[in-house]
Formats: C-alpha cells, sequence, structure tokens
C-alpha cells in the first residue's frame, strides 16, 4: 500500500508503516501470555469503560483513501491512501473531569528509551495539552524487562527538545527516577489511572 504525506508526495514513511504493520504482526512475551502493549492498553481502557471509571479511547489515523481494489464482491483491499495529517499521540479521554491524553511507546532495550520513538508534531501536540492544564503523559513498556512507565510528558519534552546536547536516549535510571512503575495485572491489563491518582496526588501536594 502507499501512503502519501499532505504535500501529496509518497513518503519515505510507507517502507516506516511496512516495518510497523510487520511488528505489529509480532507478539511479545507481555505478562507471560504473548500479548502486545497496544492490545493491553485497549482491553484495559475498554474494561475502564465498562465500569465508568473514565472514557479512553484510541485516536483513529486520518487517512484519506483514493485506491480500492474489490478482489472479491464481499471483500475490498486499500492500495493506496494518503496521511490528511501528522497523526498526534495514541490516546484520549476524560477521568474524573480531567481531559487525558497520552502516547503509547515500547522498546527492547534495556537500558534507555530511545528518542528516536518520539516526533517532533507529537512533542508540539504534547505541549499544547499541558498549556490546556491537561494531564499529558506516556506509558513506556521495556518489553526485554517486563516493565513499565508512566511518564509526565513535561519530563520527557525536557529531555527530547535537549537531546542534541545529550544522548539520544532516555536513562532507564532517570525513567526509574522520575516516574510511576505500572504493575501489569489481569484486569485491567494496564492500570495506568492508578498512575494518574498518583499523579493528581502528587501535584495536589506540590
Amino acid at each position: 500500500m502507499v501512503f502519501h504525506y499532505p504535500n501529496g508526495h509518497p513518503s519515505h514513511y510507507n517502507e516506516v508503516s511496512k516495518q510497523k504493520m510487520q511488528e505489529k504482526g509480532k507478539s511479545i512475551n507481555f505478562a507471560n501470555r504473548g500479548m502486545r502493549f497496544e492490545e493491553a492498553i485497549n482491553q484495559s481502557n475498554e474494561y475502564y469503560r465498562n465500569r465508568n471509571l473514565a472514557v479512553v479511547h484510541k485516536k483513529p489515523i486520518p487517512l484519506q483513501i483514493v485506491k480500492v481494489d474489490y478482489p472479491k464482491r464481499s471483500a475490498a483491499v486499500i492500495k493506496e491512501a494518503y496521511f490528511k495529517e501528522a497523526s498526534t499521540t495514541d490516546y484520549n479521554g476524560v477521568y474524573k473531569g480531567y481531559y487525558l491524553d497520552f502516547e503509547a511507546k515500547e522498546t527492547k532495550n534495556k537500558t534507555s528509551f530511545p528518542f528516536k520513538n518520539f516526533h517532533e508534531h507529537q512533542i508540539t501536540h504534547m505541549e499544547q495539552c499541558i498549556k490546556q492544564e491537561g494531564i499529558c503523559f506516556v506509558l513506556l513498556w521495556f518489553s526485554s524487562l517486563e516493565r513499565c512507565f508512566f511518564l509526565d510528558s513535561r519530563l520527557l519534552i525536557h529531555y527530547w527538545r535537549n537531546r542534541k546536547n545529550q544522548k539520544k536516549s532516555l536513562p532507564i535510571s532517570v525513567i526509574e527516577d522520575n516516574a510511576i512503575e505500572i504493575q501489569p495485572k489481569i484486569a485491567p491489563r494496564i492500570p495506568y489511572l492508578e498512575a494518574v491518582d498518583k499523579y493528581l496526588q502528587a501535584k495536589e501536594n506540590n
């Protein structure tokens, strides 16, 4: 499938998209059940919605489909599409009257989280959400370590903006000292609202 950015030109993102699609097809050892991180978050969101605890959804990718093949009457295959605009973060919603906006990323690295996993338009979006007093954060999954962290976007933004003068990744030691570690459970799989509560409590105490 060919993807085009809003300027109308085919992008190297086509190759990146293929790689991501291939990676999405692979299972990771999540909580010893082979569950992918994104699936675990989606199930957690469903758990929260079903119990009226929060309303959080994964944002749809803004695509404009321009070419579709119909190999069968009952099936359609998208052959070409355009990105209408750059995507922002993965998830948003409402919890206890607060606006939530967050990104979910994973890495196989054991000692740090690569900055290349985040892009300028995502960082800018996070900055805009923070200015409107939204709760903006990232969920970081270290698949090799099976550890998950809630990281305030303000810290990520600070290090990402200054990455040219520092290392090209965020050391896990910095994450351990500043983030909230989340322990995966059966239900919800990723209990990130517990981390949000701790974040709000710490904010009120300060």
